[in-house]
């Protein structure tokens, strides 16, 4: 077995910045959860609105526990790092800070969504390139076994259906911040190809309806309050239904991170994680515009 991969962890507002590491190196995690072949070596927090200072001080003081050393910027936080995993809970804060790890020449794995608008991620995709940087962004749900194993039984479905819930966003845009779950199912699923969006809110949440251009749909349903992700994919003749196991999709997501980190394909691209963002910029114009709007990359 290799030596684990050194990650620096940029980012404390999320709660996958101690999941993702209890994952790598805590003494009582499960075997069967464990990713050995990564160690966090660093952390780097800072002030973000989707999480107060008490919570991050109680997430530093964990990674601490772990053996994780806590980092005065950006390049103490890389030190001692071969890779980085940008763990940044606010979409917003996304660009300035892939902006400050692009040219280091290190392979960026960037936590759900890609950014907050389809013009920011766009320049983060044009950043990238302009540095031949390798980088990842995606949702651990588009790892789930449940939703491969169905992709493998229909590689190109005529519609697909999914579910999730719509948390809701301290700031911004709540369907871009929580939808990215729900609509990185379906991109997995159908591929890329979406043209228009319509999206309506509801008492439950929103309902998004994605429209590929060649008698293609897709569906997502975005519910207030129901924590629980699945689906179906379909045809003319057959259907294959999926749940997805919410206690697995972290170690299923950090195996796919660790194979990018040394240097395979990525669960997701860039264009993948770009035209997610878009189907949900898509979708929250048309929430509130009332109308199908264009998915713009």
């Amino acid at each position: 077995m290799p030596d684990p991969f050194p990650v620096a962890i940029i980012g404390l507002d999320t709660s996958h910045a101690v999941e993702y590491p209890r994952r790598m190196q805590a003494p009582d995690c499960p075997a069967e959860s464990r990713v050995p072949g990564l160690r966090a070596v660093s952390c780097l927090r800072f002030p973000s609105a989707f999480q107060a200072e008490s919570g991050q001080d109680s997430r530093q003081a964990q990674l601490e526990a772990w053996g994780i050393r806590v980092a005065a910027d950006v390049a103490d936080a890389v030190r001692d790092a071969k890779g980085i995993l940008l763990e940044i809970n606010d979409p917003a804060l996304h660009v300035s800070w892939f902006e400050q790890v692009a040219q280091l020449g290190l392979p960026v794995f960037i936590d759900k969504p890609l950014a907050d608008t389809v013009q920011a991620g766009a320049g983060m995709v044009r950043l990238a390139r302009k540095h031949g940087a390798r980088v990842s962004s995606s949702s651990p749900l588009r790892c789930d076994a449940a939703l491969q194993r169905a992709c493998s039984q229909m590689p190109r479905p005529e519609q697909t259906w999914v579910y999730g819930p719509l948390g809701q966003a301290p700031t911004g845009s709540s369907i871009v911040w929580y939808g990215v779950h729900a609509v990185e199912m379906l991109q997995r699923a159908m591929g890329v190809g979406a043209v228009a969006v319509s999206a309506r809110r509801d008492a439950s949440g929103v309902v998004v309806v994605v429209d590929y251009g060649d008698r293609r749909r897709g569906v997502a349903e975005l519910t207030t309050g129901a924590w629980i992700y699945g689906g179906a994919l379909r045809n003319g003749t057959s259907a294959v239904s999926f749940a997805v196991d919410s206690a697995a999709i972290y170690t299923a997501q950090l195996h796919e991170v660790e194979r990018f980190l040394r240097g395979g394909e990525p669960a997701a691209t860039l264009d993948d994680a770009l035209e997610v963002l878009a189907m949900l910029d898509a979708a929250e114009r048309s929430a509130r515009s009332g109308h199908s709007e264009p998915v713009y990359r």
